[in-house]
């Protein structure tokens, strides 16, 4: 069960409008690497998870990305309120504005539309740990590249939030994926299978 807390987990108040901005940024609402697949991704492989620690540990980060989902979607909507046909024009909108108008859509900023494909869910515990790790950097990644092309210091305040805790996330998951080892290490699941290793 959640509980919604009804405010952002940091304030995002950006003060201008920037539809070029949003137009990338946007990826981290449904790009491949972005907070709806990671929600997705955590709370789908809490399921699988051996022990209560980890479908904890999974619910709780699951649970945060889809608090940064709803940041990013704060974000976006901020930079494209009450935008002018020119600006629309100018920023290279207009292709989202058409099928979207200013509404928050789920799309990559290459303009291909969420979808579950990329999420990882093997229901391994050392498969879906390595995939989270994978996960995080490549999102860490992701908001490099925004803070590479933004110089807006409203939204690079909030995208550098984000961004430590994409680097928070790596590291609870490191040491989930350390444990988990340890305990599978001494029941000698991962050393050998005789059904399969001869």
């Amino acid at each position: 069960m959640f509980v919604y807390e009804k405010k952002l987990q940091y304030p995002v108040k950006i003060r201008n409008t920037n539809p070029a901005l949003a137009k990338f940024i946007i990826s981290q609402y449904g790009g491949p690497d972005g907070e709806l697949g990671a929600s997705l991704r955590y709370l789908s492989q809490r399921y699988a998870m051996p022990s209560a620690e980890l479908k904890g540990l999974l619910t709780d980060i699951g649970t945060e990305e889809l608090g940064h989902l709803e940041m990013i979607g704060a974000i976006v909507h901020q930079l494209t309120r009450s935008l002018t046909v020119e600006q629309i024009k100018s920023a290279g909108f207009d292709t989202y504005f058409v099928d979207h108008t200013a509404g928050v859509y789920a799309t990559a900023a290459s303009g291909f539309p969420w979808s579950a494909a990329g999420i990882g869910i093997k229901g391994d515990v050392i498969a879906d740990l390595n995939e989270d790790l994978a996960a995080e950097q490549k999102a860490r990644v992701t908001y490099d590249n925004i803070l590479r092309l933004s110089d807006d210091p409203d939204v690079n305040d909030v995208i550098r939030f984000l961004r430590e805790r994409e680097i928070v996330h790596y590291q609870r998951f490191g040491e989930a994926l350390r444990t988990a080892q340890e305990k599978l290490d001494q029941k000698n699941i991962y050393a050998i299978n005789p059904a399969f290793d001869k």
